[in-house]
């Protein structure tokens, strides 16, 4: 079972990041929490457990109209969200891996046909946002 849309770019991991909001953004997401599994993990685990983990950002981001038709429909579709997106790169890896839950998930658990309709809107705007990952990024005018 996939639960996850995945791509993998040869972008530095800053870049990466960068663009991956800006995606996002574009695509009507805001980001409601950022958690930075290195960092929690040099914190909690020591060191050795954070550059075994290397480069891992979780963003929690939220399309505010999509939550509020999904809360509307099914009030407990909040423990769902926000939508997690994931930017990660191991220590020896070449590529920076992106990855958005696939929303169809909350269908998986959920009879209701507004939930439905959601979740399906909320697929297509993260899928637009990968695909723009892969767009060469445009250049300012000199």
């Amino acid at each position: 079972m996939t639960y996850t849309h995945s791509i993998a770019l040869p972008l530095p991991w800053d870049e990466a990041v960068h663009r991956t909001r800006d995606a996002l953004q574009e695509q009507g997401f805001g980001i409601l929490t950022e958690i930075d599994v290195r960092a929690t993990f040099e914190t909690k685990l020591g060191v050795d457990a954070a550059a075994a983990v290397g480069d891992y950002i979780i963003l929690g981001a939220c399309n505010p109209a999509l939550a509020s038709r999904a809360l509307a429909a099914e009030p407990s579709m909040g423990a769902l969200l926000p939508c997690n997106v994931v930017v990660r790169r191991g220590p020896q890896e070449r590529e920076t891996t992106i990855e958005a839950i696939d929303p169809q998930t909350m269908v998986r658990l959920s009879a209701s046909a507004a939930v439905s309709a959601v979740a399906d809107d909320a697929g297509v705007r993260l899928d637009r946002a990968l695909a723009r990952l892969t767009e060469p990024e445009e250049q300012p005018a000199p």
